[in-house]
């Protein structure tokens, strides 16, 4: 782990907090559900998997859930289970009743761990050229330094390196930032669909969807 961060990013990170703190305001969220097997399932989903799930009943989601894994290899489940209980330990106190359902965990669960965490380090908090209205101080010492301003995680896909920016907001809470500034990026929709489609892959996906059909759905 790198304690460090380009400066090319600060800019970036000032104008996208901005965003980060509207969106927190208005209360949105993206996956705005109570069911906390869909919230931990679904970055690995896809999205013919989503809408279904949506359709179902209390009934037809529970046999959602035991033909999930079951097209699915034992090997992709055990790293599955291995990467939720990674985040539960490590990224609870940004969501304690539900840990995996925070920007970092459902990028850890999808694409594992990055091959390398750079750490923008920053003791004197409002130096990211915002107005001290858009701030909240409060007295850092006792904080992981890894709160200090920034998360850049970095991940190998095939010859490129494909970067996620996570902000620090507030009182705990890290939102990622949508970043072009590394050339691989244009490649990180791809890396995502891979570890869908392949890490997490499923075996037969006809007779799945054909079981899928026979579930019980909402009336």
């Amino acid at each position: 782990m790198n304690v460090r961060i380009d400066k090319s990013i600060a800019g970036l990170l000032a104008a996208a907090l901005f965003a980060v703190l509207g969106f927190a305001a208005c209360g949105i969220s993206l996956m705005p559900t109570k069911d906390a097997w869909f919230t931990q399932h679904y970055i690995i989903m896809q999205d013919f998997e989503r809408d279904a799930y949506r359709t179902l009943s209390p009934a037809g989601r529970l046999g959602f859930q035991d033909l999930f894994w079951k097209y699915r290899s034992a090997q992709s489940r055990a790293e599955f289970e291995a990467r939720l209980e990674y985040v539960k330990k490590n990224y609870w106190k940004e969501n304690s009743q539900q840990p995996w359902n925070t920007d970092r965990s459902r990028t850890y669960l999808l694409n594992g761990s990055p091959a390398n965490i750079d750490i923008d380090q920053n003791n004197s908090w409002p130096t990211l050229g915002m107005p001290a209205s858009a701030m909240v101080t409060t007295n850092r010492e006792n904080e992981d330094v890894a709160a200090n301003r920034a998360e850049v995680w970095t991940y190998s896909y095939e010859k490129y390196l494909i970067q996620y920016i996570f902000a620090f907001v507030q009182p705990y809470q890290w939102k990622r930032i949508q970043t072009t500034t590394t050339e691989g990026n244009r490649y990180l929709g791809e890396m995502e669909t891979y570890n869908k489609t392949v890490t997490f892959g499923i075996g037969n996906i006809q007779a799945y969807k054909q079981a899928l059909s026979g579930l019980e759905k909402t009336k």
